[in-house]
């Protein structure tokens, strides 16, 4: 194992900045996904941190070590592309002793690490097979087990799902999780799904536009986002946004008029509040259900049926859109409805985007 330090680090192609001055630590034993949009910087982050890519300035520290110029080679890490980048000539055992061959270890040490590997990841009885003859699921766990085999002080792994179905995707995602519990290394793993992100992270970092926007527990970034980005971003369907308007203080909350003239008292705390009279108030679909006396009215426009929960797309009085989890009865397209909000889960956020979060605590 071995701690992951970015310090003011920064990625330029020509005048074009990509990363500016990211700063993150990562401790021993821990799994960070790097989460994003495409074009974020998440993949040329990890790029540099595995030599691959030049660092236009501040330095990369693993295990204590400044390695802002090393060779890839010479940073003890190991790295699971996208692309399983397999040798098709070659046996699978072959694959997996390769670069442990380049680097000199004795053969018996050679085999004892490929022994371990194929069985941690199930590869005992394709050893003798080549890619070619290989699902796409099997030859990710070969390029994983090629990582594994080198026992590194630091894994990253870029987009090591997307080439897979769903089915098999939710698979690998369980056999990686499980993989981290038993080696109890450091992993670095760069997604733009967040599904992966939530189910795989022990903290997320939430990038957009060559920035961090939060990092935290999967908990934290669904539950209390630090910028409106990150609410929108996380979550499927993502958190609503309503149009209000803040109104006179009363008492210690921050009481705001919503679409159509309602009134509602947030659990948003008036101390730090700016002093923007626009506000957006956000709420996911969950924390709004249908009640005939709802401080929301909008008009059902489409329901959705998902199985065990299914979603309503409303329309409200003003035109704004709004996404429902419903549990029961299902309203009709084109029913008027009365919506309710948790307001120990609404979030206002200010203009600069800032969240502002329902006084409680996570769980």
């Amino acid at each position: 194992m071995a701690a992951l330090k970015l310090e003011q680090v920064s990625k330029r192609y020509g005048a074009v900045q990509v990363i500016d001055k990211l700063s993150l630590d990562v401790a021993e034993g821990e799994f960070i996904v790097f989460l994003g949009p495409s074009g974020c910087g998440k993949t040329s982050l990890l790029r540099m941190v595995a030599g691959l890519e030049e660092v236009s300035g501040g330095r990369i520290l693993i295990g204590g070590k400044d390695v802002t110029t090393a060779a890839p080679g010479q940073r003890n890490l190991a790295m699971v592309f996208q692309h399983y980048a397999l040798y098709p000539h070659m046996t699978v055992r072959d694959n997996l002793a390769f670069g442990l061959r380049n680097i000199g270890l004795p053969p018996s040490e050679i085999d004892d690490r490929i022994t371990e590997s194929a069985r941690m990841l199930e590869l005992t009885p394709l050893l003798a097979r080549k890619p070619g003859q290989l699902s796409g699921g099997q030859r990710q766990r070969v390029a994983i087990g090629r990582a594994v085999v080198k026992e590194p002080g630091l894994f990253l792994f870029d987009e090591p799902l997307s080439n897979l179905d769903a089915a098999l995707r939710g698979r690998t995602r369980l056999e990686l999780a499980q993989l981290h519990q038993r080696l109890g290394a450091t992993m670095i793993f760069v997604t733009h799904d967040q599904l992966e992100a939530m189910t795989l992270a022990t903290r997320i970092v939430v990038m957009n536009g060559g920035a961090i926007e939060q990092v935290g527990t999967p908990a934290e970034v669904y539950r209390r986002p630090a910028t409106r980005f990150v609410a929108g971003f996380i979550g499927t369907p993502g958190m609503n946004f309503i149009p209000v308007q803040a109104l006179p203080a009363e008492g210690d909350y921050c009481r705001v008029q919503l679409p159509g003239g309602g009134v509602l008292t947030t659990r948003v705390s008036l101390q730090g509040l700016p002093a923007d009279a626009g506000f957006s108030l956000g709420v996911r679909p969950e924390n709004l259900t249908p009640a005939a006396d709802g401080a929301l009215r909008g008009r059902v426009e489409m329901v959705e049926f998902l199985g065990e929960r299914s979603l309503a797309h409303l329309k409200l009085d003003d035109g704004s859109a709004l996404t429902i989890t419903l549990n029961g009865a299902h309203p009709a397209p084109g029913e008027q409805i009365g919506v309710a909000v948790d307001l120990a889960e609404a979030h206002l956020f200010d203009s600069q985007g800032r969240a502002h979060h329902a006084r409680h605590e996570l769980p």
